[in-house]
């Protein structure tokens, strides 16, 4: 029986319609965030609609009827298709439009065997999966520009920090590439987490399944999914959120300790690097301000990605597992977006970041910070312990600096004395010993250990950062490929539908 009078959902329970707060504080901004997911929407219904037709669970010409509706309504587009906030969630729009084209008793089957509860949890899987990549592309796009920069910088010596003091001589491009390995490590977080959500709930229904034949296995298929969730209790659960938000909880301690060195570091009493004019700002009352603005700004996002977890954990917390409306995690739509603005934006401060390596050089000369290495040729050539050695060039560093002398000026006899003054009896090292062990230049060159900052080493950690980024772009495409080739496969079965009508 056809109507052109539409009933809505709440109509057949509820006596009164929503009162226009309720809709303006609660439907409104539901709606508005499922209406970004307008791709997703459509896809699910799409695939759920082909099954219904393959399995004869809805007549050949009801699943045609429906079918070209959901691709007139995918033509619209986001922008253009209809919406009443009065008629609820978006399955409830997309519903409304069918009803209008094809009748209520028509377009009504397309809900056939799925629950909102299912369908919602498979859009939002959808949708979360399709970002997620956008944020693991970001992330490869950023890798390489670090390892892009690393490269250029793998013999520009700078101070190296411990307690915000100088501790040794370090290679700006071996820092860089310390970073290479962290991001790679978030990358695998990442793709950890995308098998995880990666999964398909739909069928599961309200809780216990149905009656109906349904092929879960054919929707995974056209929806481009891994697997099954296989026991239909968990279709509306949400738990793999809390994975996908440590995840990208991570990156953004990546973003933070990178952003927060260079924020220092471009500071007038560092003035080791320096962001572009382009991602900076300047003040109002002080004329000479150059504000690293763009830093600034991923700071603070980075800031706010510390209550991601906890936030998700809480809100499950208060439920059980009864309560389906707590399970949709905004807040995972929320991290996602920071993500992927605050890497893009980062990848650009890289790209046009300045680099003084001669301030960085200069900042070496009156350094003490190859001490440990003077304690470490002591140690060779005198035989003594490290420790006794340590307390010796521990005095020496004590008296030079009392007596304001630089380490470039030291000679053998103030060694001599700090020795007497420790261990009662000169060491004897020449004057050319003590200068070439403080030499920084030297410190650096005879680094020869599994990771150091010896010119080997850093090309060996340079070639591992650009086989890790080669590798993480190809897992990327092989995954979209993958999607793709699910996509086109739910196109050719739509089509097979739709199109066989045509030529009957």
């Amino acid at each position: 029986m056809t109507s052109n009078t539409e009933t809505l959902l709440t109509d057949a329970r509820l006596k009164s319609p929503a009162a226009a707060r309720h809709l303006k504080y609660n439907e409104l901004p539901k709606l508005e965030g499922e209406k970004r997911k307008f791709d997703e929407f459509l896809a699910v219904d799409l695939a759920h609609t082909t099954m219904l037709v393959e399995q004869e669970i809805i007549s050949f010409d009801a699943g045609r009827a429906i079918l070209e509706q959901l691709l007139a309504a995918r033509k619209l587009g986001e922008e253009d298709f209809p919406v009443d906030v009065r008629k609820g969630s978006f399955l409830l729009q997309i519903e409304s439009f069918l009803f209008s084209e094809v009748g209520e008793d028509i377009g009504g089957q397309m809900h056939t065997g799925r629950s909102r509860i299912d369908q919602g949890a498979t859009v939002r899987r959808l949708y979360q999966r399709n970002r997620m990549l956008d944020v693991i592309a970001q992330l490869v796009s950023f890798q390489a520009v670090i390892a892009e920069k690393a490269g250029r910088h793998t013999g520009t010596i700078m101070p190296g920090y411990t307690h915000m003091q100088q501790a040794q001589p370090w290679v700006f491009g071996h820092y860089l590439l310390s970073f290479s390995s962290r991001l790679h490590d978030s990358f695998e977080r990442l793709t950890q987490a995308f098998a995880r959500v990666n999964r398909n709930p739909l069928g599961a229904v309200g809780l216990a399944g149905t009656s109906w034949p349904l092929n879960r296995r054919r929707t995974t298929q056209l929806l481009g999914f891994d697997g099954l969730i296989e026991n239909s209790k968990l279709g509306r659960e949400a738990f793999y959120g809390v994975d996908a938000l440590s995840a990208l909880s991570f990156v953004m301690a990546d973003l933070n300790d990178l952003a927060t060195d260079l924020h220092i570091w471009s500071s007038s009493e560092f003035g080791l690097v320096e962001c572009d004019d382009s991602y900076c700002g300047t003040s109002s009352i002080f004329p000479q301000k150059k504000n690293p603005s763009a830093l600034e700004t991923i700071r603070r996002a980075a800031g706010g990605s510390v209550t991601w977890v906890a936030t998700a954990l809480a809100t499950f917390r208060g439920e059980g597992t009864g309560d389906q409306a707590m399970r949709e995690l905004p807040v995972l739509d929320e991290a996602l977006t920071t993500t992927g603005a605050m890497l893009d934006l980062f990848t650009g401060v890289m790209e046009t970041l300045i680099v003084h390596e001669g301030r960085m050089s200069r900042s070496l000369e009156s350094s003490w910070c190859t001490s440990s290495n003077l304690a470490d040729l002591i140690v060779r050539e005198c035989k003594l312990s490290f420790r006794q050695v340590h307390h010796i060039v521990a005095r020496l560093v004590r008296d030079s600096l009392a007596a304001g002398v630089p380490p470039y000026e030291l000679t053998g006899a103030m060694l001599d004395k700090a020795a007497v003054d420790i261990g009662g009896k000169p060491l004897g090292l020449s004057d050319e010993f003590i200068q070439a062990a403080l030499n920084p230049r030297r410190f650096v060159e005879t680094r020869i250990t599994d990771g150091s900052v010896g010119p080997a080493q850093v090309a060996k950690l340079l070639g591992q950062a650009l086989t890790d980024n080669a590798g993480d772009i190809d897992w990327l495409h092989s995954t979209r490929l993958k999607l793709d080739a699910a996509n086109d496969e739910l196109e050719h079965a739509v089509n097979e539908i739709v199109q066989a009508s045509i030529h009957a």
